[in-house]
């Protein structure tokens, strides 16, 4: 039985759709694209990569927010 991850379904998806060129995207295409990275966050949220992610990013931001003063 072949299962599929969600998660990195939307990935590959996400990937794909910005290796386009710019120019040939179209409003509706750069919303459906914006729509599927927000989906790939919500499934990766709560998975322990998705905590990850934030902790790294919450070290990232502070660091920045710690240099600039």
């Amino acid at each position: 039985m072949l299962t599929i991850n969600v998660g990195m379904l939307l990935a590959v998806i996400v990937l794909l759709r910005l290796r386009r060129r710019t120019e040939a995207r179209s409003r509706a295409d750069e919303k459906l694209t914006v729509i599927i990275v927000l989906a790939l966050g919500v499934v990766i949220a709560p998975t322990p990569a998705g905590e990850g992610i934030l902790d790294f990013l919450g070290q990232l931001a502070s660091g920045i927010t710690k240099s600039s003063h």
